[in-house]
């Protein structure tokens, strides 16, 4: 009845404003009015107030359907229309530099200004990794949220995990712009950012902020104290990892992932050692088996110093680089499982340039090539290293992700999750949940019950 009543009150204002009575007293016409004056001609309106009129009009119309469509549906058909209507919004992107863009995208998640899932994830993508519940698997990778600016929003989405960064200790605007380069025929991206960072500070205070409004909410619905695994995490009912990287002119690597262990890992529900980025000198060297064997030990020893509680300290996960040779990936996976390392991230974006790109005239620009070109390569070394592993550590495939036929070829390669990046720049938030859709398809269409059963199917 409000909304009846609403709508009536709407429409008799628009009746008012755009159909003004006159203010002349009414004339009686009979048939002796021939001696009535003629009426004066009508002012010409101008063609663009008249485009005026017609656009407001069509807005305001707009509103009105939107509004009486969200009255009469149910909150799950509402929540996928706004998935939807994003497809409207994400072409215009396309017009605008990258990297505005990019900024734009963050700033309107960091404001609310993207659609929330309000459906419930199905039951057979759910999963537990390191003691906590996982809703889905499908996650955002590092990179996109830098600065740890729109987590809230960014998890609203539906991700079943978010990671922000790579963060540095000390600010750092990167490398000069531009930086980031479209080859959008190809769904692939070039970027040279360099860990354009606002340093631990910044973020810390962020995540601070985040992890205490989240606490506050979520600690009348936190679970009993008998079960063991926890469901959702720090900042509230999705996963966070927090992705930590070293300043360029910084001479002590082991240093800089030591102190944003000790600033950030309070706020994290895993955390990652970034190895692999191409576009900070050196920064890959640590990837070799003496060098990541004594920074992990270093960084391991940093966080286990540090005071837990009953959760205990955040998982470890290291991130390597999809152009690594057969022996470079038995090194990693050697240390890896001599030190407990409790995940990888596969892979970092590629330097190499593949056939379906190396005709384009932005592929000679210098920077890690990501999306659909690098999803063999990734997948290839991601199968490489569950076999290296034998399974025994978690792995999240990263690497060309674009449909949820993607994820469920990760996963059987031997992922136990996914994350997405340059797909979700290009298909915006209505990719995300015609990713997990398509994935309960697969699983289901092969007799699979659960994410857990089909990891590393390809792998047996």
């Amino acid at each position: 009845m409000k909304q009846r009543v609403g709508f009536a009150f709407i429409r008799e204002s628009l009746y008012r404003k755009l159909i003004k009575p006159s203010s002349a007293p009414p004339r009686h016409y009979c048939a002796s009015s021939a001696n009535v004056p003629p009426t004066p001609p009508l002012p010409k309106v101008p063609h663009s107030s008249k485009k005026g009129r017609l656009l407001t009009g069509a807005t305001i119309g707009l509103l009105i359907a939107g509004g009486a469509y969200a009255s009469t549906v149910d909150e799950a058909t509402f929540c996928g229309w706004l998935f939807s209507a994003t497809k409207l919004v994400n072409p215009f992107f396309a017009f605008l530099d990258p990297e505005v863009a990019h900024r734009l995208a963050v700033s309107a998640a960091a404001r609310g200004w993207v659609p929330r899932e309000k459906r419930t994830d199905l039951s057979i993508l759910g999963l537990d990794v390191w003691g906590r519940r996982f809703s889905n698997p499908v996650g955002l990778a590092a990179g996109f949220d830098k600065n740890a600016e729109a987590v809230e929003g960014l998890l609203g989405l539906g991700f079943g995990f978010v990671e922000v960064g790579s963060v540095t200790p000390i600010p750092q605007e990167g490398n000069p712009k531009p930086r980031i380069f479209r080859l959008p025929n190809e769904g692939a991206l070039i970027n040279r950012c360099g860990f354009n960072s606002e340093g631990i500070v910044a973020v810390a205070k962020r995540l601070g902020a985040q992890h205490g409004k989240r606490k506050l909410e979520t600690s009348s619905t936190s679970s009993p104290a008998g079960d063991e695994v926890k469901h959702g995490g720090k900042a509230g009912p999705g996963i966070l990892g927090v992705n930590l990287g070293k300043n360029k002119t910084s001479e002590d690597a082991a240093a800089d992932y030591v102190q944003g262990v000790h600033t950030l890992s309070q706020y994290a529900d895993y955390l990652v050692i970034n190895i692999s980025s191409p576009n900070t000198p050196g920064l890959r060297q640590l990837q070799g088996r003496k060098q990541l064997k004594d920074l992990v030990k270093k960084v391991q020893a940093a966080r286990d110093e540090m005071q837990w509680g009953e959760e205990g300290p955040p998982p470890l996960l290291v991130k390597i680089a999809p152009d690594l040779s057969k022996q470079d990936l038995e090194d990693i996976a050697a240390v890896a499982l001599a030190l407990r390392v409790d995940g990888l991230i596969i892979s970092n974006t590629t330097i190499q340039r593949p056939d379906s790109v190396s005709q384009n005239p932005v592929a000679q620009e210098t920077g890690g090539l990501s999306g659909k070109p690098l999803f063999n390569m990734s997948t290839n070394i991601l199968k490489e290293m569950y076999l290296l592993t034998k399974g025994r550590i978690p792995l999240i495939g990263c690497g060309g992700i674009s449909s949820g036929e993607d994820a469920y070829k990760k996963i059987r390669a031997g992922a136990t999750l996914v994350q997405l990046y340059t797909a979700f720049g290009y298909g915006g938030p209505a990719l995300i949940p015609n990713i997990k859709a398509e994935l309960a398809h697969c699983l289901e269409k092969d007799g699979y019950k659960s994410v857990h059963e089909a990891v590393g199917a390809d792998c047996r």
